[in-house]
C-alpha cells in the first residue's frame, strides 16, 4: 500500500502546508497524514484506497489515536458470559422449601394446656372432707356407753368402761345395733375349773355369733362359732387361725371387731378366727351377753378410724 500523493484530491487535502491538526487533532503519528510527508514509511503504511470511506468516521473520534490498542480490549468483554452462571440462581427457588418450616405451627400443642381449667374440679378432692363427718355419726349413736359425750375424734376416744356391773352373766344392749368398725374389748379371766363360757351377739331370740371355747370335749379344747335362727343353730366352725388362745386360770383379753362382711376375733393381740356374717341385718344385733365359766374385769366398745 502507498500513501497517495499531494497530487491527488478528492482524499487528502491539496494544501500541504495546511496543519494536520486542524484537520485530525491528536493523530499527527498516523504514517499517511500530510502533515509528515518526511517520514519514508508512508509509502508501506499508506492505507488502501477502500480506507477513504472509513476516515471520515474516524475524524468523529479526536480522541482515539490508538484505536487498534483500545479495540482489542473488546474481545476480553466475551469474558462477561460468565454472568450466565447467575442463572444457577434459579435454583435458588428451592428455597420454596423453608414455607415447610410451617411445622412450628404445631407449637399450637400448647393451647391444649388450657384443659388445665379442667383441674378445677379438683376442689372435688375436698370431697374426703365429708368424711370426717361421718365419722361424728359413729360415735353420734347414743346406744354406746360413755362415748356421747367424748365426740368428735374418734382416735382420742379413751376405752369407756361398761355402764352395767361387770358380773356374769353379763348383758349389754346396742339400742341402734353394731356397724362397721365396731370393736368390742373383752378384759377377763378364765376360772381354774372351767368347763367353757360363751359369749353371744343376739338379734331378740337369734344369735348372730354364738363364740364357745370349750376346754374338755372329749379331752380337747376346742373353740366353737355357730349361729342361730330361732330354734335352729346353724354348721359349727371349729378350725382357728393360730393355737387354742385360753388357760384355765389365766388373764385374756379379746378383740371382736365388727366389719361390713364379718366378725374378726382376736385374743391377746394374736388373730384367731373370722366369721362372716349370717345375719347380714347387722345393725339390727342389739345386745351382747358372756356367760359362764369367766370373771369378767371390763367391757369397752370403740370405733376405730
Amino acid at each position: 500500500m502507498s500513501c497517495p500523493s499531494s497530487g491527488q484530491q478528492g482524499f487528502y487535502p491539496q494544501n500541504p502546508q495546511q496543519p494536520a491538526g486542524t484537520v485530525w487533532p491528536g493523530q499527527p503519528c498516523q504514517p499517511c497524514w500530510p502533515c509528515q510527508p518526511g517520514q519514508l514509511s508512508w509509502p508501506v503504511n499508506q492505507p488502501s484506497a477502500s480506507l477513504p470511506t472509513n476516515w471520515p468516521v474516524q475524524p468523529t473520534q479526536p480522541g482515539w489515536p490508538n484505536p487498534p490498542t483500545v479495540q482489542p480490549n473488546p474481545p476480553t468483554q466475551p469474558a462477561q458470559p460468565n454472568p450466565p452462571i447467575q442463572p444457577s440462581q434459579p435454583i435458588q427457588p428451592s428455597q420454596p422449601n423453608p414455607p415447610i418450616q410451617p411445622n412450628p405451627p404445631v407449637q399450637p400443642n400448647p393451647p391444649v394446656q388450657p384443659t388445665w381449667p379442667a383441674q378445677v374440679p379438683t376442689p372435688t378432692g375436698y370431697l374426703p372432707s365429708p368424711v370426717p363427718p361421718a365419722w361424728h355419726g359413729n360415735p353420734g349413736q347414743p346406744g354406746w356407753p360413755g362415748q356421747g359425750p367424748t365426740g368428735g375424734v374418734p382416735q382420742q376416744w379413751p376405752p369407756a368402761p361398761a355402764t352395767a356391773p361387770v358380773v356374769v352373766p353379763f348383758n349389754m344392749n346396742f339400742p341402734r345395733g353394731i356397724y362397721d368398725k365396731l370393736m368390742l374389748t373383752i378384759r377377763g379371766q378364765v376360772k381354774p375349773d372351767a368347763k367353757m363360757f360363751t359369749i353371744n351377739f343376739l338379734r331378740g331370740n337369734d344369735i348372730a355369733l354364738h363364740i364357745n371355747p370349750r376346754f374338755s370335749e372329749g379331752g380337747k379344747a376346742v373353740l366353737v362359732r355357730n349361729h342361730k335362727l330361732g330354734e335352729h343353730w346353724g354348721k359349727e366352725e371349729r378350725e382357728l387361725l393360730a393355737a387354742f388362745p385360753f388357760m384355765p386360770g389365766h388373764h385374756f383379753e379379746m378383740k371382736i371387731l365388727c366389719t361390713f362382711t364379718e366378725f374378726k376375733v382376736a385374743v391377746n393381740n394374736t388373730p384367731i378366727f373370722d366369721f362372716k356374717h349370717r345375719i347380714r341385718e347387722v345393725n339390727q344385733i342389739d345386745r351382747i351377753n358372756i356367760l359362764h365359766d369367766v370373771t369378767l374385769t371390763s367391757v369397752n366398745v370403740d370405733s376405730l378410724p
